[in-house]
């Protein structure tokens, strides 16, 4: 794979027209694209939350050598508890949390080696493209130039660099990019905060030179006093954005689930762009193959498909998330993946990834999925609902002999439901998490381990039920650290999302309301467990490709009592037990509820494939003592089981 410099250190285009992909990208090896993302561990990371640089003590580089003495530059050590916990005033640490704390490019880079020892094999980075001046977007989703790095970050070298030594530490690169709205870029007329209505195009004043300016540059490409010094601080770029035909120009959305006012309407103050037309007609917006057949993409899709094309051809990335698909017409996600994916492929990235968020519900997600040519979903209303909350005693892990769909287990057991012919077909299109940067929907904002102080004790075990069961699974950064961001205040729930975005660098803004300390420990028993069970699922297929089957458990072992656990006022303090078959290959996996005691059961295993009756050993246990450990083949009437046992609050694989 070349690594050479590209014409980087030239000024950052103005214009699409100074972009020339053939020439960007002849005579260059691009990496390959994995045979099947199901394969991997993605774990997302929000930039400016993740990594200053600055860290020493409790990590290693990506070359196995300890950081662990304070000096050049590294001056944050490595976060103590109880000693460091709260050590930040509450007030200042939010206010801090809800700017710009400083994570970059670099940092990210150096903590290449914490990553790979997890077991992550791509990483999927939040968007780092030049935020508008002045504004707070920390988070990135606030566009002004969409050809350049945000300052905050680094640079687009910074970020070259960065893939490359990626993919040199067996880690692929996913960013996150927006297609469907831009940064708070121009100002209605009179500067006034306009809202949809019926459809209606509100006049506009011209392009801001920063945050809050009242739009003192005219629309247009053209030059001129008036435009003099928009460069490259205000107005949008690059410059083929600037027509005032690139917005919607409807205000802001205020009926999310309103047709078409989710669609056309402004996301909060970030604008939106027009991508092109379709039927407009509530009665047919059920109809997503019509309004697809009659899109006519606009300009802006045009020139956003070369945008993107530009940073694959520039840093070799591997995929993208794509922003809010909702509020994206289908037939312009279907435009913009086509480009993306006949690009990619054109340079010899054939599994080139692009995974939508699709807020909505799970049908919707799928019939999205066929219809646009998405690769993968995150997002999905009920699944992360169903996994935090089964791994927390409080949901139905499903029930394979009804056609209900309430557990989790059943949204993957029932895929001909959903017109899927395949037990696989989740597992390669549906990305899993427990904990996420927006919880879109949910009012009270946490992470998994913020909601009570019993929850860091299951947290070992949902990370099992994620990793272990199908989909593509995703941590989320700092889960693996035991991150326990909450809001916890009453009658107000403004910037709620700011509590699961805490700094793994400390700054001031670190978890457990603390600042001045790092979270980059590999010693931690969560980091520990992951790494662990991430090198198991490597080294089995079937933990990653297999069919899965939710398993009878009985406590008795006799023949008739042997049952799909089921809450019982609303509580599941049990085990629950699935299977991953592929092949020839069986892998027995069981999650335990009870925080109060190791539960020994026995579970119904697949009878053809122990027939000759060896042994299942325990090859994965929270409690370590029990890896190695063989159990019989015992013979039911059920069929075949095995008699395991679980620690409380534990995970346990037997093979």
């Amino acid at each position: 794979m070349s690594t050479a410099p590209l014409q980087d250190d030239a000024p950052v285009q103005r214009s699409l027209a100074d972009i020339d992909l053939e020439n960007l990208t002849a005579a260059r090896s691009y990496h390959p694209s994995p045979s099947s993302w199901e394969d991997g561990v993605l774990y997302f990371l929000m930039l400016d939350r993740f990594s200053d640089g600055h860290e020493f003590g409790g990590f290693s580089d990506r070359y196995a050598a300890p950081v662990d003495v304070p000096g050049a530059g590294r001056t944050t050590p490595l976060f103590s508890a109880p000693a460091d916990n709260g050590n930040a005033p509450r007030d200042a640490w939010f206010e801090a949390g809800r700017g710009w704390c400083g994570g970059t490019i670099a940092g990210l880079k150096d903590k290449l080696g914490y990553l790979s020892r997890l077991g992550v094999t791509a990483v999927w980075v939040s968007p780092v493209f030049r935020q508008v001046t002045g504004s707070g977007d920390y988070h990135g989703y606030g566009i002004q130039n969409f050809l350049d790095v945000d300052p905050h970050f680094g640079t687009r070298e910074e970020l070259r660099e960065f893939v490359a030594a990626a993919h040199e530490s067996g880690i692929r690169v996913i960013l996150d990019i927006i297609v469907n709205h831009a940064g708070d870029v121009f100002a209605y007329r009179d500067n006034q905060r306009r809202f949809y209505q019926d459809g209606r195009q509100w006049p506009v004043d011209g392009y801001r030179l920063r945050r809050d300016d009242p739009g003192s540059v005219p629309f247009g490409e053209g030059e001129g006093e008036a435009r003099a010094g928009a460069w490259p601080d205000g107005a949008v770029w690059p410059v083929e954005f600037q027509q005032e035909s690139t917005w919607s120009r409807r205000g802001e959305i205020r009926d999310w689930d309103g047709y078409p006012e989710y669609l056309d309407g402004d996301f909060c103050s970030l604008k939106e762009i027009d991508l092109g037309t379709t039927i407009k007609d509530p009665a047919s917006s059920w109809d997503l193959l019509r309004r697809i057949r009659e899109f006519r993409p606009s300009e802006a899709l045009d020139h956003l498909v070369k945008v993107y094309r530009y940073w694959i051809a520039l840093t070799d990335i591997d995929g993208f998330r794509l922003d809010t698909v909702k509020h994206m017409e289908p037939g312009a996600v279907r435009y913009f993946v086509t480009g993306i994916h006949e690009f990619a492929q054109s340079i010899g990235k054939e599994n080139f990834a692009v995974i939508g968020e699709i807020t909505g519900g799970r049908s919707r997600a799928i019939e999205i999925l066929d219809k646009t040519g998405l690769d993968a979903a995150l997002g999905i209303d009920d699944l992360p609902d169903k996994l935090e909350f089964l791994a927390k005693g409080q949901r139905s892990p499903g029930h394979p002999d009804t056609i209900d769909q309430e557990g989790y287990f059943d949204l993957f057991m029932n895929s001909l439901l959903d017109g899927k012919n395949s037990h696989q077909w989740y597992s390669k299109h549906i990305v899993t998490m427990i904990d996420d940067h927006d919880q879109v929907g949910l009012q009270r904002k946490y992470r998994f381990c913020g909601d009570n102080p019993e929850s860091s004790r299951r947290l070992k075990l949902a990370l099992g039920l994620n990793l272990a069961t199908a989909g593509i699974p995703c941590i989320y950064y700092g889960t693996e650290q035991a991150f326990d961001g909450a809001d916890l205040r009453s009658g107000d729930d403004s910037f709620g999302d700011v509590f699961m975005r805490e700094c793994m660098f400390g700054g001031q803004f670190g978890t457990h309301q603390s600042q001045g300390r790092h979270f980059f420990d590999e010693g931690h028993e969560v980091y520990r467990f992951v790494g662990r069970l991430c090198e198991l699922r490597n080294r089995e297929i079937a933990l990653r490709r297999g069919r899965q089957y939710l398993r009878q458990v009985s406590e008795s072992g006799r023949d008739g009592d042997f049952w799909y656990p089921q809450p019982v006022n609303g509580n599941l303090f049990w085990v629950v037990a699935w299977s991953r078959i592929m092949a020839d290959s069986e892998c027995l996996c069981a999650i335990n509820t009870s925080l109060d005691r190791t539960l020994t059961v026995s579970v119904v295993i697949d009878r053809k494939l122990h027939e000759q009756g060896r042994p299942m050993t325990c090859v994965l246990s929270t409690d370590e003592s029990q890896e190695g450990l063989a159990v019989p083949i015992e013979w039911k009437g059920c069929g075949a089981t095995v008699r395991i046992t679980v620690p409380s609050g534990g995970f346990v694989v037997y093979r």
